[in-house]
């Protein structure tokens, strides 16, 4: 009888404990988002490669081994970052162009002006998003977020191409203002501006050059 009723206490404290580890998981809210808005932080703090995955578990308040449950590596909440970042940029063109109308000359310059205010407003972001590390890019090519705001450039090129009857191809026409923006966002970040004319309006300038820039180049293909 009193071995009986040992084994029944054994049993019920068993239990209780069963009860107790499984309703005592890991538990940090999201901790997925928690540890890209920690590393996110870093990067506008130290730059991509000023810190390592430890320092992220620190600032999102979570132990060394938490991210494996969602995250290979540190190089990953970058890839994700870096893609969320050509997202938001997309969001940015496609907020301009909501205003001042597709296909217009005014959506197109307003979408590299856009696209220099970012660089400006989040320059480690888009230091990290075209930076020279291979396996970002890739990322950024695997979800796609790069290639839709160039695709959503040349969509903009190729609506104003048929309102203006501008013959060119489009591809090219994308490029080339691609390239003149691109350039112009890294030497204002990289203040190269300030030492050859410091008084410079980047907007004014993007707002000149960007209807030559649209104009088709004798021998181009056609589309």
């Amino acid at each position: 009888m009193l071995t009986t009723m040992k084994k029944r206490k054994v049993g019920t404290a068993a239990r209780k404990a069963g009860k107790v580890e499984r309703k005592a998981p890991y538990h940090h809210g999201d901790l997925r988002e928690a540890l890209i808005a920690a590393t996110r932080r870093l990067v506008m703090e130290r730059g991509g490669e000023n810190f390592t995955l430890a320092d992220a578990c620190r600032a999102a308040g979570v132990t060394t081994a938490a991210p494996y449950r969602h995250f290979r590596s540190k190089q990953e909440i970058l890839e994700e970052i870096a893609s969320r970042g050509f997202a938001a940029l997309k969001e940015r063109a496609m907020a301009v162009i909501a205003e001042k109308g597709p296909g217009t000359l005014e959506a197109i310059i307003a979408m590299g002006q856009a696209y220099v205010a970012f660089a400006v407003n989040e320059t480690a972001l888009f230091r990290l998003m075209f930076g020279q590390d291979p396996s970002l890019k890739k990322a950024a090519h695997v979800a796609g977020t790069g290639q839709d705001c160039f695709s959503h450039l040349i969509e903009q090129i190729t609506l104003y191409c048929q309102k203006n009857r501008v013959r060119g191809d489009t591809l090219e026409i994308a490029l080339r203002l691609w390239t003149f923006v691109h350039g112009a966002a890294s030497l204002q970040i990289d203040k190269d501006y300030l030492a050859i004319a410091p008084q410079l309006d980047v907007n004014c300038l993007i707002a000149n050059a960007t209807p030559g820039l649209l104009a088709p180049v004798q021998g181009s293909r056609k589309r």
